[in-house]
């Protein structure tokens, strides 16, 4: 429910900014939905090969938020996922199919969760807050990349911003012949059944939901390991996200460039919040928000609305979710509109992580 009235107001509130700005809403709906719907290559070519980063980022989110860690630095962890794919790709092109391509999406991996390591272990034994030091490693990861673009891997005439292209047996094949598709959306499928049955049938699967929940509780009730989960699944949700990038250059651009990602890392927090946490939800949040991206060029060209305002209905989904969930929570715990009851302990409730 609180997914169906978050899209729901969004769009209501998209339909009136948009009347405000001196546009058509349903002529920029139609275009949006030709545009991402409206034909098979459209729809395969477009809205699912978009949709991929944003699932895998999503479940890089969820992952760390039904744990309690604040990771906002996915965006980051890409593109240091992305750095290690292309360099594994172009350093050992020699390798076969079967054995190349793996070792670049594990490369990834590896990046994503080492650029996460340092932000978990400055929340673990700093007590430094993870939202700060994971934003600011995003800055960190977004110019490394264009360091390298223009330094170390710059391609081989040291004229474009870019590196080489990786070899043949580093990149993903194709799923659907004729089309854009790739393999990396049955890996992103994969790979958010796998997360679904960690959480449904696994010890640390619900470990993670018990810390989430609340780490003093878990620790003193269900003797569970707090900062052991809390690090795991910090740096389970930064190899997440590494794979993100891994997969966008092995299966994409085949190369790694300034700007790689348009901002998948913060969409991901709207796909994540959207979908509950919910590993099976982000497959569908992340196809919807991979069609407002796949259509914002047809509804640029056919209805006069510039693409940017997929960001702000991007940001109006995260406000609604947030706005659809407080409600729902305050009328659960009958309170009205007052101010919510502190916890007994703060110190206890938001640092129980920390004090084991």
């Amino acid at each position: 429910m609180t997914a169906l009235g978050a899209v729901l107001i969004t769009c209501v509130l998209a339909g009136v900014l948009l009347l405000v700005g001196g546009y058509d809403p349903v002529a920029a709906a139609s275009a949006m939905l030709r545009g991402a719907f409206g034909n098979r290559n459209a729809f395969l070519s477009i809205t699912l090969v978009r949709s991929v980063p944003l699932i895998l980022t999503g479940l890089a989110v969820a992952l760390a938020f039904r744990a309690g860690v604040w990771n906002i630095g996915a965006e980051g962890q890409l593109y240091a996922g992305a750095i290690a794919a292309v360099w594994v790709g172009l350093h050992f092109g020699g390798l076969p199919w079967l054995i190349l391509a793996p070792l670049v999406l594990l490369a990834a991996c590896g990046g994503g969760a080492l650029w996460a390591l340092g932000p978990a272990l400055m929340k673990l034994h700093l007590g430094v807050g993870e939202v700060i030091t994971t934003i600011l490693m995003n800055f960190v990861g977004i110019y490394l990349a264009a360091y390298m673009v223009h330094g170390p891997l710059q391609e081989a005439r040291g004229v474009f911003p870019q590196t080489d292209s990786i070899a043949e047996g580093a990149q993903l094949p194709v799923l659907v012949p004729g089309t854009r598709l790739h393999l990396g959306f049955a890996l992103a499928i994969a790979v958010a059944s796998l997360l679904w049955l960690f959480f449904r049938w696994t010890r640390l699967g619900f470990e993670v939901r018990a810390v989430g929940a609340s780490p003093a509780a878990a620790r003193v009730a269900g003797r569970v390991n707090v900062r052991g989960v809390v690090l795991a699944s910090f740096v389970g949700s930064g190899a997440i996200a590494g794979l993100a990038g891994g997969v966008e250059v092995a299966g994409v651009t085949y190369a790694l460039y300034e700007g790689l990602s348009p901002g998948w890392g913060y969409t991901a927090i709207a796909v994540a919040l959207l979908a509950g946490l919910n590993p099976v939800g982000v497959l569908a949040t992340g196809i919807l928000f991979g069609a407002l991206e796949g259509g914002a060029g047809a509804m640029q060209r056919e209805a006069g609305v510039p693409a940017v305002w997929v960001g702000v209905v991007q940001a109006l989904v995260i406000l609604s979710v947030l706005a659809v969930d407080q409600v729902r929570r305050r009328g659960l715990s009958g309170r009205g509109w007052s101010e919510p009851e502190p916890p007994a302990s703060l110190a206890e409730a938001e640092g129980g992580a920390l004090h084991v």
